[in-house]
């Protein structure tokens, strides 16, 4: 299995999921990339469907906007935390919610890191740059998580 983790990001906006992908391609070039439209899409993707694990372990990181339609991220971030394997995976809130009582209740339920999205074009390519370039640290350790073998989410 690759070192490399398979990024998930939950985000309802298709330009900044677009200048996340890019910005992250620039440092991290072998990175694969998930696209999801809102919490409930993520949510189903790590709670297997079929009823049944279909997929061996994989270090997953999540990019998590918090404002998104049918399930906002911080109930995905609730539900990912409250599980036993999912809780090792890595979470970052990338929103532009910068509320001091949201950024704290994030840090309160595990988040691992919460990104305020620069309102700049510039400054949000210069954040999730940074962010590629964390990620593509050597030695930097993301735990394998199994994907539970249950839908039962809710």
């Amino acid at each position: 299995m690759s070192d490399t983790p398979i990024i998930l990001i939950a985000e309802d906006d298709a330009g900044h999921f677009a200048l996340a992908k890019k910005n992250l391609w620039r440092t991290c070039a072998d990175v694969q990339v998930i696209h999801f439209h809102n919490g409930r899409e993520v949510l189903d993707y790590l709670f297997e469907h079929s009823g049944r694990q279909t997929h061996p372990a994989h270090r997953y990181l999540l990019l998590l906007d918090i404002k998104m339609p049918l399930l906002d991220g911080v109930s995905v971030l609730e539900r990912i935390k409250a599980h036993p394997e999912l809780r090792k995976m890595p979470v970052f809130m990338l929103t532009t919610t910068d509320s001091p009582v949201e950024i704290d209740n994030c840090y309160q339920i595990g988040c691992n890191f919460y990104i305020v999205k620069p309102a700049d074009y510039m400054q949000f390519m210069e954040a999730i740059e940074s962010l590629g370039a964390f990620l593509s640290t050597p030695g930097l350790a993301i735990p394998e998580i199994d994907r539970p073998s249950t839908s039962n989410w809710n």
